[in-house]
């Protein structure tokens, strides 16, 4: 992976978001990495950028 960014949450989580280029198309990456199984993937092209969600 690359592109790696870690945000941490008022509950002690700590979130990590990342572009993941390995297979055939890039996906992004958003995990909370104190959580087993939490976390989800979309294609880079249909991710939102930070920009757009203000």
């Amino acid at each position: 992976m690359s592109l790696t960014h870690s945000y941490r949450t008022g509950d002690s989580a700590e979130v990590m978001a990342a572009i993941d280029r390995t297979g055939e198309r890039a996906r992004l990456v958003i995990s909370d990495v104190t959580r087993d199984g939490a976390w989800l993937t979309v294609p880079e092209a249909e991710a939102v950028t930070v920009k757009a969600w203000r």
